[in-house]
């Protein structure tokens, strides 16, 4: 089982060391990768299936980091290039400015919501915990709300220029709530209920875990959600941040009589910034918990208590 190869060879990916996991992140998120062929993953694949375990040479490991940036660990199953994680900032940074930029009007940022939204249900979902049995009307029920949080996050991601709409005589007061403070904890929020609503499906089926070698103990709805949770916070701090920087760095700027002479700088200022600080925080928030958590024993279900000699366990999180 590919999860169970991974969690063997990644003992700093899967453990509590922060720094560890975010200095991986960053080798992960090179983009150049997802140019690799499909061939040249299934190589990579017949080298670590034959000298994986026997070596840990620069070509080993370049072949390792292919797999773990490609390849989902549940199903073995290389992930569509689309949603890789390499090409999460490229895709989604300018989705994220143009979402947050004041528009003239509610349909422009309606559209800009809707693509964001989408983009990131479709990550959600190709990057999941996959173990969880499903049957077809299951993958109904999933695929039912996957589009219902699309068009329910569009809307509500749209809501501060709505507001700036419907209730534009209350004057500036309004302004500043709805381009100021207001997208700040929606856009966070968003960002975790899209994860947790995309993913539900882990919490109520459960998803496997394993011991500290690997084998497979049994599913757990604990661990399910524990590993919604733990990604739902990653993505809201990655979300919430970014929208909250440019705005508290505009706020000092135009304190400035530079920016004060010169108020046409302040657009471009606020694109960039918010595009640096979402690839900064992209490895960040990727790294904030591990990708094979830990989970103690009498935190899972009954099932699991009556196993000897493991405190704890291991589920892989997703992403």
């Amino acid at each position: 089982m590919l999860i169970v190869e991974k969690l063997k060879w990644t003992p700093t990916y899967s453990s509590g060391k922060a720094m560890g996991r975010l200095r991986l992140w960053f080798k992960f998120l090179d983009p150049s990768s997802v140019l690799s062929s499909q061939a040249e993953i299934e190589q990579a694949r017949t080298l670590l299936q034959n000298e994986g375990h026997k070596q840990r040479n620069e070509k080993v490991a370049n072949a390792w980091l292919l797999s773990l940036s490609s390849v989902h660990p549940d199903t073995g199953a290389v992930i569509s290039p689309v949603f890789r994680s390499q090409v999460f900032l490229p895709i989604s940074a300018p989705l994220v400015v143009a979402s947050l930029i004041p528009h003239k009007g509610i349909k422009p940022a309606l559209f800009w919501q809707f693509l964001l939204q989408a983009y990131c249900a479709g990550f959600n979902h190709a990057n999941r915990n996959a173990t969880a049995t499903k049957d077809n009307k299951t993958s109904m029920k999933q695929s039912i709300l996957i589009v219902g949080t699309v068009a329910y996050s569009a809307f509500a991601g749209a809501l501060p220029q709505i507001i700036l709409k419907r209730f534009r005589l209350i004057g500036a007061v309004a302004e500043t709530f709805s381009r100021s403070l207001l997208p700040i904890p929606l856009s966070a929020c968003l960002a975790a209920f899209s994860v947790m609503v995309v993913r539900s499906e882990e919490a109520d089926n459960g998803i496997r875990v394993f011991d500290s070698k690997g084998n497979a103990v049994g599913v757990s709805k604990a661990a399910g959600s524990k590993a919604i949770k733990e990604t739902a916070l990653s993505r809201a701090t990655l979300f919430g941040t970014t929208a909250a920087f440019p705005t508290l760095l505009l706020a000092l700027l135009k304190r400035a009589k530079f920016f004060q002479r010169n108020p046409m700088i302040i657009a471009p200022v606020r694109h960039v910034s918010t595009a640096i600080i979402f690839g900064l925080m992209i490895p960040v928030s990727f790294s904030l918990f591990p990708q094979f958590g830990k989970i103690k024993k009498e935190n899972l279900e009954e099932e699991f208590q009556s196993l000897d000699g493991h405190s704890e366990l291991f589920y892989h999180r997703g992403l």
